[in-house]
């Protein structure tokens, strides 16, 4: 059994599709602490000695494992950081389902720093899916900031899947990665802000080896006056493809900035970026709307489509 009540359990389920304890290796970090840990026959689990975290050590050739790391934040006021060493071994090939989920019920910021580092060796593969949700009762505010540092050896792949929910009155997210020869790291980012909340994401990738690729896609929505601000480097350094595209729906007095930048330092870098920003078309809502729909029902139908 974990050692958690029904609101940390609610948030499990929201951020990590879990609800009591999860088959093979995990880790779940309840208010600054573990709240339950395992590790698997392919799968080593440790804490850190000398800071908040844990190293992640997947065996050579693991095939077909989910390792969970979610956090939960439920004590008002609570500053967390924690830092975590993910070791892909090589030809491995796992799923890594993270997220933060806070509720807040009092008047001060609780806040979820989480600062990730992957190590993915020749060959291996991996999926990771991170969700951050935030609910307040109170006047706090609920803040998450991740960083994420990928190095990836000769042929690997990594997708990234990572979702803001809502509820996150600030984040700033940075993503650093390095790739090696017939390296690959797709992300796919899904973001909404409403109310006076910000988002900031900051990609940088460079693709040091022939062969290289990024893929780098946020979609986002910002609504009332909220802002976001999505910036992009992509820095080609060998025979490589990088791609980098920014689209966001802008609604009410909302402000999205995009900050694509593609640098070639080899003839044979390949790059691409594209930004689009704008708000729901009227032709759009009216085809709804003569479906039976009000334009608040069409409007949420239209943003649903887009982030999914």
């Amino acid at each position: 059994m974990l050692d958690l009540n029904q609101t940390d359990l609610n948030l499990l389920e929201t951020v990590a599709g879990i609800s009591d304890v999860p088959t093979g290796a995990f880790n779940i970090r309840a208010n600054g602490t573990s709240a339950g840990r395992a590790s698997s026959e392919n799968v080593e689990i440790t804490p850190k000695i000398d800071k908040p975290g844990i190293d992640i050590r997947i065996k050579p050739g693991t095939f077909g494992e989910t390792i969970y790391i979610p956090v939960v934040v439920t004590q008002d006021g609570l500053q967390d950081t924690v830092y975590n060493d993910f070791y892909i071994g090589e030809a491995a090939d796992v799923v890594i389902v993270a997220g933060c989920g806070i509720h807040n019920e009092g008047c001060t910021e609780s806040r979820h720093d989480g600062i990730h580092t992957f190590h993915v060796e020749k060959n291996a593969k991996v999926k990771y899916v991170e969700k951050h949700y935030g609910e307040s009762t109170g006047e706090g505010t609920n803040v998450m900031n991740p960083t994420t540092l990928v190095e990836m050896a000769k042929n690997s792949y990594l997708e990234m899947e990572t979702v803001q929910i809502k509820g996150v009155d600030s984040t700033d997210r940075i993503t650093k990665a390095t790739l090696e020869e017939g390296a690959t790291l797709i992300v796919g980012e899904k973001i909404m802000t409403h109310g006076v909340q910000h988002a900031g994401t900051d990609f940088t990738v460079d693709l040091n080896g022939k062969g290289s690729s990024a893929n780098i896609v946020s979609r986002s929505v910002a609504k009332d006056r909220s802002t976001q601000v999505f910036v992009s480097n992509i820095r080609g350094n060998n025979l490589c493809h990088g791609h980098s595209e920014c689209d966001a729906i802008v609604m009410d007095e909302a402000v999205v900035s995009a900050i694509p930048q593609i640098v070639a330092n080899s003839v044979d870098a390949s790059l691409i970026h594209e930004a689009a920003i704008g708000k729901i078309a009227g032709e759009q809502l009216e085809k709804l709307m003569t479906l039976g729909l009000s334009e608040k029902e069409a409007e949420e139908q239209i943003i649903n489509g887009f982030l999914k």
